[in-house]
């Protein structure tokens, strides 16, 4: 009995560690390789990010990317994705806000802003509206540029700003 009980109080524990170790570091280069991007990823953020930037990101919407950039009083989440008509209306409810909100020809994201994700609203032919919204703390802000040129199926830009300078008494 003796013979069966001590390896398996060795080996169970010991294969535990190394499974652990072994995704553990696995996870640090996949942080790594996130940290280090500078160009859009093309899937929908997670739903951490999504919550953390107040990016309320309609059901089956499609072309999806997005860039987080982090210094340290200031977090930005650039997003892009493609929806429905349906889709807009229920993203803006979503900030709180309406189509009404948006303003015609407005590009509410900064060329600087835009460059970041290589982003150009400068298109000539394309239908642009915008809006922008600024919460008070360290809730995120929101510069929301739309395509519209296609009605059924607008492009939406956002770049949600968190500054955490904001939320602990500084500027």
């Amino acid at each position: 009995m003796r013979w069966v009980v001590v390896p398996l109080l060795v080996l169970v524990p010991l294969g535990y560690v190394l499974i652990s170790a072994a995704q553990s570091r696995g996870a640090g280069a996949d942080a790594q390789k996130a940290a280090a991007a500078r160009h859009l990823t093309w899937v929908v953020p997670s739903e951490l990010q999504r919550r953390i930037y107040q990016v309320p990101i309609p059901d089956r919407t499609v072309h999806d990317g997005f860039l987080e950039t982090n210094s340290w009083d200031t977090s930005t989440l650039y997003c892009q994705f493609t929806t429905t008509s349906g889709g807009l209306d229920t993203f803006l409810a979503g900030l709180g806000t309406s189509r009404a909100a948006l303003k015609e020809g407005k590009l509410a994201i900064s060329d600087q802003q835009a460059a970041q994700v290589d982003w150009n609203f400068h298109v000539p032919g394309h239908y642009w509206s915008g809006m922008s919204t600024h919460q008070v703390g360290d809730k995120p802000d929101h510069d929301i540029t739309v395509d519209l040129t296609h009605p059924d199926t607008p492009v939406v830009y956002v770049v949600s700003t968190v500054n955490f300078q904001h939320g602990f008494g500084g500027g």
